[in-house]
């Protein structure tokens, strides 16, 4: 399985929106895609439709508890799209888990007794880089960062990256950034330009070519409990994110050839 942790420790930079329209652009061209959602606000859950009377065993259970993946997944109304719900109880997860020897450790626990449903398993990560998204980056094999155009971006990805390095050096060896989705970008603000290719040049081909515009149809759709590209396949927003899957596969291949 390949399995992606989309994380940003800083918030509204579009981790929930890449992870619920990539996983829905990949499902759409016939991969089996899990998304894990790990941020007890749960919006990727609400963004896909899922009721919170619905969220009976959720990803607090998995990681706190005995549950089994299996046990916590509910379908999506998009073909080949499941999800694994989250609700605010995991707010209080990085708390409890300080207890368990394991503690970094338990999504990994999980996974591995999960039978091999998925081809492409996403992970939200909250905006922070606690002990939730630490389990998402040791129980991953690759990194997804979304990175909001503006002042401060290098800024907090320097500090994403030093923790990317210590996970790879204590727990993760295998874990690799697969690219760099620049999002909110606005063509009008040369702010963003300079953003852009500021990352570019500090980061070269890791950036993937595929930007994502600001756009209303993006904002609009969680609010429907559908992806944008269900919404409006046809909005700037939309057609971005299926230029991003389709940068993303062949980076899937190149791993899965190296590994």
């Amino acid at each position: 399985m390949n399995v992606i942790a989309i994380a940003n420790q800083k918030g509204g930079v579009g981790k929930t929106t890449t992870a619920i329209n990539l996983g829905t652009a990949l499902a759409a061209i016939g991969n089996r895609v899990l998304i894990i959602d790990i941020d007890p606000q749960g919006n990727a859950s609400t963004g896909l439709g899922i009721r919170r009377s619905d969220r009976i065993r959720t990803s607090y259970d998995v990681l706190v508890g005995d549950t089994a993946i299996e046990e916590a997944i509910l379908p999506t109304t998009i073909p080949r799209l499941d999800i694994m719900p989250a609700t605010v109880d995991l707010s209080g997860a990085e708390i409890e888990l300080v207890d368990y020897d394991q503690r970094t450790h338990r999504l990994t626990q999980a996974l591995a007794v999960t039978k091999a449903r998925w081809e492409v398993i996403l992970i939200d990560c909250p905006p922070s880089l606690g002990l939730l998204t630490i389990n998402a980056m040791v129980a991953a094999n690759s990194l997804l960062v979304p990175l909001q155009c503006e002042f401060f971006a290098l800024e907090g990805l320097s500090q994403l990256l030093s923790t990317v390095e210590r996970i790879r050096a204590r727990f993760n060896p295998g874990l690799a950034i697969i690219g760099v989705a620049l999002t909110m970008y606005d063509r009008r603000n040369r702010l963003t330009d300079q953003v852009s290719a500021d990352v570019r040049a500090v980061l070269g081909k890791v950036v993937f070519d595929t930007v994502i515009p600001r756009n209303v149809r993006l904002s609009e759709a969680p609010s429907h409990g559908i992806p944008a590209l269900i919404y409006d396949h046809r909005c700037s927003g939309s057609q971005a994110y299926m230029a991003l899957a389709s940068e993303l596969i062949p980076r899937l291949s190149e791993r899965a050839v190296a590994a």
